[in-house]
């Protein structure tokens, strides 16, 4: 093929800018087009992230000239067990291929062997009913696209409120209209199911239920289970169970409920209409492997693997072989939620005389009721005379018949070691006082 001498010069001119510009973004400077640049336009309808939120609260804000400590966002960082790292060692042969989508077989087996001991099921068939993901935030974002209906006018996803925005932005970008049960203390932090009314209901397609929850620790039991199901049978809509929080818990005897594990005590074989969601983030303290599995329903996963097919997110052999090291492990596990239990039997006594805090079922967040019920001008003030970073709850949340669930709440993830997380509890003592 030859070129025009007004292609070559369009070419050098291109190549001229990387080099001129080489600092910016991709190494070329903005270029103003004529015509409007084409983009989904249901990306208008996305909210601005929380953390993205936080940053504008503290602009202009110079704290108080005392180490940072940041609980506001919740990623672990207990140290990530030698074993799992030594498994990535002795895994690096397997960058060497194409991983598939479905995963290999010992992946798959060693999932289908932890579900089956930690949620005393009867079988699990690791063959269909099990697919490896890169992370529960990829999968929960995913299974919306695969899901939802298009055709089907006035799609409706349901998630509880306060939620993890992944499953709004998730409702947006499948074409379907967020909608929110309000998790209230009036409620004991359930999800209020009757703010919806029939019609609505026949309009859902898909519902987000995350239990342990993010923010409140809340776990459903099994007649909530009961319940949500029963609403699943009469309408046709699938369940999506996010339990990437269902391995840090205080009672080692006591593990929480989960979903396949309450299908199973109610004789719902095969989980009709239901898929979990699980990761090694929380579990395993490894949030940068990427590496979690879905579960569930045959029919559903049948669908969600073709979509993952043509999506190109196949986890990598490395990563799969190192997660069968975690999955394959309790002690790690149980190592971990000491750490965890140590830091809330210390820091609840010390916080509950001024905010309103308890033990959560679960999870490591506490889900702190702030005075004077302003969380955003807490959270700001906090920052500045303390530095200490926690999240405003109505950040969480959305306004939602009739109130922001959220409001006159802050999240406190209890992420550090404990003589950190000690001394940000010192500190918000003096800042209530």
């Amino acid at each position: 093929m030859s070129w025009s001498r007004k292609d070559q010069y369009a070419w050098r001119a291109i190549i001229s800018l990387e080099r001129t510009h080489a600092d910016r973004p991709y190494g070329l400077s903005p270029v103003v087009h004529n015509e409007p640049r084409q983009v989904n336009p249901l990306l208008d309808k996305l909210h601005p992230y929380p953390f993205e939120k936080l940053r504008g609260l503290f602009a202009g804000i110079t704290p108080a000239a005392l180490s940072p400590i940041r609980l506001s966002i919740g990623e672990p960082q207990h140290e990530t067990p030698p074993l799992i790292k030594q498994a990535l060692v002795d895994a690096l042969d397997g960058l060497s291929v194409y991983p598939t989508t479905l995963g290999i077989d010992a992946l798959r087996s060693s999932i289908a062997a932890w579900l089956q001991r930690r949620y005393t099921l009867s079988a699990i068939d690791p063959a269909m009913q099990i697919l490896p993901v890169n992370g529960t935030r990829e999968a929960l974002f995913a299974f919306a696209q695969c899901v939802v209906d298009r055709s089907r006018p006035g799609a409706l996803v349901v998630s509880p409120n306060p939620f993890y925005q992944i499953y709004e932005g998730a409702a947006l970008l499948a074409g379907a209209e967020p909608a929110f049960l309000n998790q209230t203390p009036e409620n004991n932090f359930g999800l209020e199911l009757d703010s919806l009314d029939a019609a609505q209901w026949a309009r859902v397609q898909l519902l987000f239920v995350c239990s342990p929850g993010n923010p409140t620790g809340r776990v459903l039991s099994l007649e909530e289970w009961r319940e949500l199901f029963a609403l699943s049978d009469k309408y046709g809509f699938v369940i999506a169970a996010d339990e990437c929080y269902s391995e840090i818990y205080f009672d080692e005897g006591k593990p929480p409920l989960g979903a396949l594990q309450a299908a199973h005590e109610l004789g719902r074989d095969g989980f009709p209409r239901l898929v979990v969601f699980h990761s090694l983030s929380k579990r395993s303290n490894v949030p940068g492997l990427r590496s979690g599995f879905v579960a569930g329903d045959a029919a559903v996963l049948k669908k969600f693997l073709l979509y993952r097919t043509y999506h190109g997110c196949a986890m990598s052999q490395t990563v799969q072989l190192a997660s069968v090291a975690a999955w394959n492990d309790e002690s790690h596990v149980r190592d971990n939620r000491a750490l965890y239990r140590e830091k809330f039997e210390t820091l609840v006594p010390m916080l509950a005389p001024v905010l309103g805090v308890g033990m959560p079922d679960a999870a490591f967040y506490l889900w702190a009721r702030v005075p004077k019920n302003d969380d955003a001008e807490f959270t700001r003030a906090l920052f500045a005379q303390t530095h200490v970073t926690v999240l405003p709850g109505q950040y969480l949340a959305r306004e939602a018949h009739g109130v922001n669930p959220g409001k006159g709440f802050v999240r406190i993830a209890l992420v550090a070691d404990l003589d950190e997380c000690v001394a940000a509890a010192e500190r918000i003592i003096r800042f209530c006082k």
